[in-house]
């Protein structure tokens, strides 16, 4: 299964350069790191970045993360996936930007 995290491009940057990330600045907060399923990465986009046009999505495979990702509930009861440990470039499947549009932000064909 895929999940999906969304960098502002600076905090991509940084994340590929050192090799490994604790997240973004709510993650550090929360102390793991926030993911989204398919079906939940366009209300993310929508609610936490809605006027943010210099995204970067980022796909994950549940698979190669272990016992340190666990499905918590969050936004209405529904479980989202969170990774207690630091994320490593090579747990990243793919990368792509993640542009706003007139209408919100443009997905790549097939994640939603």
């Amino acid at each position: 299964m895929l999940i999906y995290k969304i960098l502002r491009r600076p905090e991509w940057d940084e994340f590929r350069a050192a090799g490994r990330t604790l997240g973004a600045p709510i993650d550090l907060a929360d102390g793991y790191i926030h993911f989204s399923t398919a079906a939940q990465v366009a209300e993310t986009a929508a609610k936490w970045f809605s006027t943010e046009s210099d995204l970067v999505l980022l796909a994950v495979r549940t698979e190669g993360l272990g016992p340190d990702l666990k499905w918590e509930p969050s936004r209405g009861g529904a479980l989202f996936p969170h990774l207690y440990r630091a994320l490593d470039l090579r747990d990243v499947l793919w990368d792509k930007s993640l542009p706003l549009g007139i209408s919100g932000h443009i997905f790549p064909e097939g994640v939603i």
